[in-house]
């Protein structure tokens, strides 16, 4: 027997849909894009969509399993971060 979703294209939802699967609001959605601390998002023309997969590996990334446990990735808040030092070439 087959998988019934593998023959099913990629489900995109857009930033309402997408903020109410991850139990967000669309406003904390756009901070997300804002400060890069979201799931990855695609623009289609002038629209913003999540694929279904990015959003569960980005909420994924929360996964612990109690209070103490520093787990292996982390979901920041949606506000400014300080920079990632850049690990490569000098930038000119």
């Amino acid at each position: 027997m087959s998988d019934s979703n593998a023959t099913l294209p990629p489900r995109y939802l857009r930033t309402p849909e997408a903020a109410r699967f991850l139990g967000l609001s669309g406003r904390t959605m756009e901070k997300h894009r804002i400060y890069g601390t979201g799931p990855t998002y695609r623009k289609l023309g002038g629209r913003v969509v999540y694929a279904l997969d990015d959003l569960k590996a980005w909420a994924d990334r929360g996964t612990k399993t109690s209070t103490g446990d520093p787990g292996a990735d982390t979901v920041l808040p949606a506000k400014r971060h300080p920079p990632i030092p850049y690990a490569g070439k000098e930038r000119r």
